[in-house]
C-alpha cells in the first residue's frame, strides 16, 4: 500500500515496525582553507575570535514510518542519497536513530558493507561461530550449518586464516554465507554483493530466493531493478531521505525509474553523493534526448574542483536500460584519456556502439583517481527511437533475445539470399525460447 494510506497490519504478523524514524549528522564546513599547518596557525593568531568552520545539520533520513510483514521480501530502492543505507544501518543496530524507533521482531542477520560484523583478527572459522553467538544461536546450532557455510563461501582453504588477510571478494563470500545460513528471522542485505564476481552474485541471488521461499523476512537494497523485481514482492521507494512509496514492488520500481526521465532530482546537492569529493560532475548534456539506435551519441561533461589536489583523473560511465541492467561501459583509461588537476573540466564522450535497442536509458557517471572521487547516478537520461537500423523488417522475436542490436551481415559462397519483397513470402520461423 502507499505510504500515505492507513491500512493496518495485525501485530502478530509484523516483522519490522518503524515509527517516525530519523537520522541526522553534523557536517563541518571549513570557511578558510589552508595549504600548510603554518598558514592555519597564523590565521588563528591573527583572527582569534573568527571561527574556521561552521556546522550544518544534515538529515540523511527523516520521519519514516512503515511496517513489514513476516515473510515479505522487500526491495528498498532509491537514488544515491535517498537514505537506503542509513535505514539499514539503523535497523541493523549499527547506528542509533536521532528520532523515532524501529522494532525488530526476531533475530536479524545483516550484510551491509565489507568489514561489517567480522573481527579482522579472528579466523574465518572463529568469525562463523562469533556471528552465530551474536545472533543468539547455540554452538550446536551453528555447527549444524557450518559445512554448508564453508561450502557456499568457497574459502575452505583459508578457513583458519585471519579474515583481515582475505581479499574483499573472499570476505563478502564468507559474510554472505554466514548471514544466509545462520537462520535469522530477518535478513538485511545491502548492495555489497556487487563486490563479488558475476558467478557469485548469481549464486547469492539464488540463495536469497531460497531464503525468501522459506518464509523469512528480507530487506534487499539494490540498483539492479531486474533482481529486485524477481526477488521481491513488496517495495519501499525512498527519495531525499523520506519514504515516498510503500507497496507493490513494480509500482516502486516505476516511481524510481521515473525520477531519471522527469528531472525531478536535478536540484540534488552534488556534495552528498558518494566519493571522496575533490571533484564533482556538475552537468551532463546532449544535443538531443532522442537518438536512433545506430546514431553516434555524444554527451558533454562539466566537472568542477571542490578542494585539494589529487593528480590525474579518469572518467567512466555505464549505460543502463529501463530495468537497471548495465548494457555498456565507457572508461576513459582504455582510450588514454586523462585529465590533470584544474578548476573546471569540459570534456565530451562519443558513443558509437553498441547499437541500443529502442527504449529509455540512463547514464551513471564516475570520476576515478584511482578510487571513486564522484559517483553521479542518473547523470543523464535519453531515449532510443523505435526505428531500427536494418534494411528489411521482421517479426518482434528477431530482436527480442538480447539487450543490444548488432551491426552484422550474413553471407555464403554457395547461396545468395534476396529480398522477396514481402514477409508473407518468407517461411515461418519458430520463435526462440529461453527454456
Amino acid at each position: 500500500m502507499s505510504s500515505n494510506e492507513t491500512g493496518k497490519v495485525d501485530a502478530k504478523d509484523v516483522a519490522i515496525s518503524v515509527r517516525n524514524l530519523g537520522k541526522s549528522y553534523t557536517i563541518s564546513h571549513q570557511q578558510v582553507r589552508f595549504s600548510t599547518a603554518a598558514e592555519a596557525i597564523m590565521h588563528r593568531v591573527r583572527n582569534p575570535w573568527k571561527r574556521a568552520s561552521e556546522n550544518e545539520t544534515f538529515w540523511a533520513m527523516e520521519d519514516m514510518s512503515f511496517d513489514v510483514e513476516r515473510g515479505d521480501v522487500v526491495g528498498v530502492i532509491g537514488r544515491n542519497g535517498a537514505g537506503k543505507s542509513t535505514l539499514l544501518k539503523v535497523l541493523s543496530r549499527i547506528t542509533e536513530p536521532t528520532t523515532g524507533k524501529a522494532i525488530m521482531y526476531g533475530r536479524v542477520g545483516s550484510l551491509l558493507e565489507v568489514g561489517t560484523g567480522f573481527s579482522g583478527e579472528l579466523t574465518g572459522r572463529e568469525n562463523i561461530f562469533l556471528s552465530g553467538a551474536i545472533l543468539g544461536m547455540t554452538r550446536r546450532e551453528t555447527t549444524q550449518q557450518f559445512d554448508a557455510i564453508v561450502d557456499f563461501s568457497g574459502v575452505e582453504q583459508f578457513l583458519d586464516t585471519p579474515v583481515k588477510r582475505y581479499s574483499s571478494g573472499m570476505y563478502v563470500r564468507l559474510a554472505f554465507a554466514v548471514a544466509a545460513h545462520l537462520n535469522p528471522e530477518i535478513l538485511i542485505v545491502d548492495e555489497v554483493l556487487a563486490v563479488g564476481d558475476a558467478e557469485f552474485q548469481k549464486k547469492c541471488l539464488g540463495k536469497m530466493g531460497e531464503v525468501a521461499q522459506s518464509g523469512r523476512t528480507v530487506l534487499f537494497v539494490s540498483h539492479n531493478m531486474q533482481s529486485v523485481s524477481l526477488l521481491c514482492n513488496k517495495g519501499l521507494f525512498l527519495r531525499k531521505g523520506r519514504l515516498d512509496y510503500q507497496g507493490s514492488v513494480h509500482e516502486a520500481i516505476q516511481r524510481y525509474l521515473t525520477t531519471f526521465s522527469s528531472g525531478i532530482e536535478e536540484d540534488e546537492n552534488p556534495d552528498i553523493r558518494p566519493g571522496s569529493g575533490e571533484y564533482r560532475i556538475m552537468k551532463v548534456t546532449s544535443d538531443t534526448k532522442m537518438f536512433t539506435p545506430e546514431q553516434t551519441k555524444t554527451f558533454r561533461f562539466r566537472v568542477e574542483k571542490r578542494r585539494g589536489l589529487i593528480g590525474r583523473l579518469a572518467l567512466t560511465v555505464t549505460i543502463l536500460n529501463e530495468v537497471g541492467a548495465e548494457v555498456a561501459q565507457c572508461d576513459s583509461r582504455f582510450v588514454g584519456f586523462w585529465v590533470d588537476d584544474t578548476d573546471t573540466i569540459e570534456c565530451e564522450l562519443s558513443l558509437r556502439t553498441p547499437w541500443l535497442k529502442p527504449g529509455t536509458y540512463r547514464m551513471d557517471a564516475y570520476i576515478l583517481s584511482p578510487g571513486v572521487v564522484d559517483k553521479y547516478e542518473g547523470a543523464c537520461g535519453f531515449e532510443v527511437s523505435p526505428v531500427l537500423p536494418y534494411k528489411h523488417s521482421a517479426t518482434d522475436d528477431a530482436t527480442a533475445h538480447a539487450p543490444i542490436l548488432s551491426d552484422f551481415d550474413w553471407s555464403s559462397d554457395e547461396v545468395r539470399f534476396v529480398n522477396r519483397g514481402s514477409l508473407d513470402a518468407l517461411p515461418e520461423i519458430p520463435s526462440m525460447s529461453r527454456s
